[in-house]
């Protein structure tokens, strides 16, 4: 018999005991998979990089900033790209149903995401004509039912219209995340349109985002922009996309804190599972240990083949809990902020090899120990 094959009959000599320890290997990293899912989401790991800078007024995120900003910054020789945006957040139908509309110059916003977005030229001439067509995410159009050609109505809880409407656009196409993890769930529609028709704030953007020329410093452009309107009426906080969104999300709440305190739980509570189930193991199979240091066994093969039952019942514990977390991602993660890009995906095996490993050291520890004439008398 092949020391793999001893290792399987071993973990499966009982189905129940080795089904119940799967099924709660795999709820921990359920909890650890979904939990840094959200993680990664709301951080934008996927969607977001860490040279494209993002420009805010200094007086917080409430304060629009001058539209002639963008031209001020687009004329540093540093630049590579620069395009502002308006955000419209407001619900479609119930208040609960909320959704959002970033009114953008298509051409400067395809210059710099465009890529990211898939923004093709077929799409972008899809705004031409009527100024209030959008063109919408792919999870959001999928999330909504909507279809291309269909007139919605965003009833606004901030960006009002002057003539006290709710906004109304036409869906003319709809543009997709080159990879899962970037986020579609928003509209793109027309600046013109947008800053033409709303009360106030016109010629103001929320933000800008600032693309740096190739061997150009993002810490270096974000001083030097922040710099330039220091002395203005409407001062500059600029820094990465990554650490923009990850402030962010820091006001609302420390999700990295969360995440830790409760997949900590969960791993600490498996292994103590874990490491009790695999000792009573060890004790039931005490004479099984002795026969097999009789046959030639040395303490290092019986250490690999209790590590290795220990492994094999995580390995297929935690891929269950893995593949359910992936298929939450690949269902409904641009909708709730969930993604499971693959260097996470690559991580959570490590800590799942290393979870297996500790938690079969003290009981394979405890079965090398075993005296062979104590373990023969054992039966």
């Amino acid at each position: 018999m092949s020391f793999l094959r001893l290792m399987r009959r071993n973990a499966w000599r009982k189905p129940l005991r080795t089904i119940l320890m799967m099924l709660s290997v795999a709820v921990a990293f359920l909890i650890y998979g979904l939990g840094q899912g959200f993680l990664a989401g709301s951080q934008g790991v996927g969607g977001a990089n860490e040279d494209r800078l993002v420009v805010q007024s200094r007086n917080g995120r409430a304060q629009p900033l001058p539209v002639a900003h963008l031209a001020r910054i687009a004329a540093d020789p540093d630049v590579a790209g620069v395009a502002g945006s308006a955000r419209i957040r407001g619900f479609v139908g119930s208040q609960t149903n909320v959704a959002v509309a970033s009114a953008v110059e298509p051409g400067a916003m395809a210059a710099i995401m465009g890529d990211e977005l898939a923004l093709t030229p077929d799409l972008l001439d899809g705004l031409d004509g009527a100024r209030d067509r959008v063109l919408v995410g792919r999870a959001l159009m999928e999330a909504q039912g909507w279809r291309i050609g269909q007139r919605i109505a965003l009833t606004p809880f901030q960006v009002a219209r002057a003539d006290g409407a709710n906004w109304s656009f036409e869906i003319a196409g709809v543009f997709d995340g080159a990879r899962p993890d970037v986020d579609t769930y928003f509209m793109l529609a027309r600046y013109d349109y947008v800053n033409a028709a709303r009360a106030r704030d016109k010629d103001t953007v929320d933000g800008i985002l600032v693309d740096p020329r190739p061997g150009v410093s993002p810490g270096a452009l974000a001083a030097k922009i922040d710099a330039a309107f220091l002395s203005s009426a409407a001062p500059t906080r600029s820094q990465s996309e990554k650490a923009f969104l990850e402030a962010l999300i820091r006001q609302i709440a420390d999700f990295g804190l969360i995440v830790t305190l409760v997949t900590s739980a969960a791993f600490v509570t498996i292994l103590m599972i874990a490491v009790n189930t695999m000792v009573f193991a060890i004790r039931e199979r005490t004479f099984e240990i002795g026969v097999l240091k009789v046959l030639g066994f040395s303490g290092s093969r019986i250490l690999g083949l209790v590590l290795g039952e220990t492994l094999l019942v995580f390995l297929a514990g935690g891929a269950i809990g893995l593949a359910l977390a992936k298929a939450a991602s690949l269902l409904m993660g641009p909708e709730i902020g969930l993604a499971l890009p693959p260097l996470l995906i690559g991580k959570t095996i490590l800590v799942l090899v290393a979870l297996g490993l500790l938690a079969g050291l003290l009981p394979a520890g405890i079965a090398m120990r075993i005296p062979t004439i104590r373990a023969l008398r054992s039966r």
